[in-house]
């Protein structure tokens, strides 16, 4: 039987909503990690000798968001469902940790983004330097990507919009945690009444 009442019982929908919404995002972050470590293109692009490595960490990363968010997506809908204070409140902290983090890596990224463009730009150099003797083919894998100056074009433009979009997240991100507050109090105001 429920414990909450009246508009808590519209709250623990919409956390529960929100939450498989999380998880379902968490397995699309996840799929997405897999597809850019297992796809051969990616993988014979940036395999050779010279290859950035902050690819192989950033897609890694990947993984381990993605599992986190299918994890903290799943206390979550679990907690809101059963009403369990504690699975909310691991929820929230949850959702703390992966909001600060995501600050932090939007705020690393955006301040060197000049230092990650450059990178990009020597990796691809060396691969056309004819002395590399995998040079053509790191080349002409490079080119069916897109050329050197799209390299500058990405970093310039679409980094914002990716930047935007993290602003998005991390407004639900907010709101999901207001909403597993708001429950927890509704959960405990509930059992002293009782």
């Amino acid at each position: 039987m429920s414990k909450v009442q009246g508009g808590m019982k519209c709250v623990k929908y919409l956390l529960f909503v929100f939450n498989f919404i999380f998880w379902l995002s968490g397995l699309l972050v996840l799929g997405v990690g897999l597809w850019l470590r297992f796809d051969q293109h990616t993988v014979d692009l940036l395999t050779g000798d010279g290859a950035p490595d902050t690819f192989f960490i950033a897609v890694y990363i990947l993984l381990g968001a993605g599992g986190l968010m299918m994890i903290v997506g799943f206390f979550g809908c679990f907690g809101a469902v059963r009403e369990s204070q504690c699975l909310l409140a691991s929820f929230f902290a949850c959702l703390l940790i992966i909001f600060g983090a995501e600050i932090t890596a939007g705020v690393f990224g955006f301040m060197n983004r000049e230092e990650i463009t450059e990178e990009v730009k020597r990796f691809y150099n060396y691969s056309v330097d004819e002395n590399n003797p995998n040079g053509t083919a790191i080349a002409i894998l490079y080119h069916n990507t897109d050329c050197f100056a799209a390299i500058q074009e990405f970093f310039e433009k679409k980094l914002y919009i990716i930047g935007y979009i993290g602003i998005g997240i991390a407004g639900v991100m907010i709101l999901g945690m207001v909403f597993s507050m708001v429950l927890c109090c509704a959960i405990r105001n509930t059992r002293e009444v009782i």
